[in-house]
């Protein structure tokens, strides 16, 4: 048990809080990750860190072993989204993508919002499920051709303004998706 105790005690000590969440997780700086590598190493580094794991350690010992574990957390759920790790990737680059204080788009992705919006307000107010689910599903996929080319502009192009962006117009695209499923569940019930 004591060699356990120890074992544990050096585990918490050693956890490097100055890594950035790739580092962390031993990946490369891209916007590209393999989700199953990066649960895995979750999996692995959670088990490492667990605050249960420091029970028997001193009060000190265990506070360093939650923040470790919630280090590791804030690493894991930025890390699979999207739109954090690219948001993430680009202020490691230095680039803020503005997404509370840019609101300027292209003519026609603002078109094409006004247009997400008129679908919205139309099947909300003839209850059509069918409709806002062909909407949700419009969006999933432009979401995904958003993604795609955020990984060419990140990875390949480093075009980190354009990538700020397209994390701009991801943003807004969450925000009606949100919108049309909170529709349908009021529809539902």
């Amino acid at each position: 048990m004591f060699v356990l105790s120890l074992l544990l005690v050096c585990t918490v000590m050693t956890f490097d809080f100055s890594l950035d969440y790739f580092q962390m997780f031993g990946l490369q700086r891209n916007f590209r990750v393999s989700v199953s590598d990066l649960e895995a190493t979750y999996r692995s580094l959670q088990s490492q860190y667990h605050p249960d794991r420091a029970a028997s350690l001193s009060d000190a010992e265990k506070r360093l072993a939650l923040q470790a574990a919630t280090q590791v957390n804030a690493a894991f759920q930025t890390l699979k989204s999207p739109v954090a790790r690219a948001r993430y990737l680009l202020s490691l680059s230095g680039v803020d993508t503005q997404e509370e204080t840019n609101t300027a788009m292209p003519t026609d992705f603002l078109m094409q919002q006004m247009e997400w919006r008129e679908s919205i307000a139309e099947a909300r107010a003839g209850k059509q499920v069918d409709a806002l689910e062909a909407l949700s599903r419009e969006l999933a996929s432009e979401a995904a051709a958003l993604v795609t080319m955020l990984a060419g502009l990140i990875d390949d192009k480093q075009d980190y303004e354009r990538a700020a962006q397209a994390v701009r117009k991801l943003r807004f695209m969450e925000k009606l998706e949100h919108e049309v499923s909170d529709a349908i569940d009021a529809m539902l019930d």
